[in-house]
């Protein structure tokens, strides 16, 4: 392998539904090896669709959200050959103390893992969460290099009808996972309060939130009146107008897509160069 390149493996995990994540990571691989002027290239695999799975040849995985239930796809092929590739994952990293492999899961991708490793109880919500939403860190979280150059709260895209709330403190001490970041204390809501990214090991970390999101896709979402209707009758159109207003906002969702999954490619390609 070329120590001097960094192979991406983008796994695709939309069915094949319309979104704009599979756009934002492209981009803000595309911008990374740009202003880094690294020999960086990716492929993308379509999972659940057409079946594709990459092998273990690649220095880092980045798997997307997608839709419909995490809980459902237990059993199904595409879910086995994902679970298999976090394992070899890890069985590599096991046996290579020098040259990692790393993992950034988002949104689908990471609740299907909080169910793999048991950290969390991993239910539906009661109503669609959609809108850019303010996110706490934890301690661990403000510690943790992926948050590097990041407010807390800092803002990012939420899109989710289903969520990981009850975290599994015995789960997350016999894997070694760490709490880095949850959602935003409701006062007036007597519900709990969900996880927003774990560090599931020292090489694989994976939000609920969407680190791709950049103006662009969030303002094709927010115009179509679906979403704007759904922001609406949950928070209230002056929400919904602050949402609009704050997407060129660089203290928010562009301050988010620059910062973490470029510091998790920066840790991938730093790892490289260190052999």
């Amino acid at each position: 392998m070329d120590k001097s390149g960094l192979k991406v493996a983008v796994i695709d995990l939309n069915n094949g539904a319309p979104n704009q994540g599979m756009r934002g990571i492209q981009e803000i691989l595309s911008r990374f090896k740009n202003e880094n002027n690294v020999n960086l290239s990716f492929d993308i695999f379509d999972l659940r669709q057409k079946g594709e799975i990459p092998n273990i040849g690649y220095d880092a995985y980045i798997s997307s959200g997608g839709p419909g239930s995490p809980i459902e796809s237990k059993g199904e092929k595409w879910e086995n050959d994902f679970f298999d590739l976090l394992d070899q994952i890890e069985a590599y990293n096991q046996q290579h103390e020098e040259r990692k492999k790393y993992a950034f899961l988002i949104c689908h991708s990471f609740q299907l893992a909080c169910r793999k490793y048991g950290l969390g109880n991993v239910t539906e919500r009661r109503s669609n969460a959609f809108g850019i939403f303010p996110i706490t860190l934890t301690e661990d979280g403000e510690k943790d290099e992926i948050f590097n150059g990041i407010t807390n709260p800092f803002f990012s895209v939420d899109s989710r009808d289903w969520q990981v709330i009850e975290p599994d403190f015995d789960a997350f001490e016999k894997k070694g996972a760490k709490l880095l970041a949850i959602e935003k204390e409701r006062k007036h809501v007597d519900l709990e309060r969900c996880m927003m990214s774990i560090r599931i090991t020292d090489e694989i970390i994976g939000t609920q939130f969407h680190p791709e999101a950049d103006p662009v896709g969030m303002k094709m979402y927010l115009l179509q009146e679906e979403k704007k209707k759904a922001i609406v009758d949950m928070h209230g159109e002056q929400k919904y107008l602050d949402m609009l207003n704050s997407l060129d906002d660089p203290a928010r969702i562009v301050l988010t897509q620059s910062v973490i999954l470029p510091n998790f490619l920066q840790k991938a390609i730093g790892n490289l160069q260190v052999v």
